[in-house]
């Protein structure tokens, strides 16, 4: 009985944690997108757009690599 408690604890703050950091990263997508696209003849201005739209993609990769190891060790556990 502990053991599904622990699991079911681990699931919800697995859950609160990805809606935040999926939240975030759209967050950041659609800032860096704005930057980039904007009308500024800055270009350091545009080039810290791609670098952020680039930091967000390469974190949300890491997050999904990220969730597929943590959904097997799940798996692993709440079979044994």
């Amino acid at each position: 009985m502990i053991i599904y408690d622990i699991l079911g604890l681990v699931q919800n703050i697995y859950y609160e944690v990805s809606e935040v950091a999926w939240s975030v990263f759209l967050l950041a997508w659609g800032i860096g997108w704005a930057v980039r696209g904007s009308p500024v003849p800055i270009f350091k201005v545009k080039k810290g757009g791609q670098d952020i739209i680039e930091d967000a993609v390469i974190a949300a990769l890491a997050f999904a690599v990220a969730s597929t190891i943590f959904a097997f060790i799940h798996s692993l556990a709440s079979n044994i």
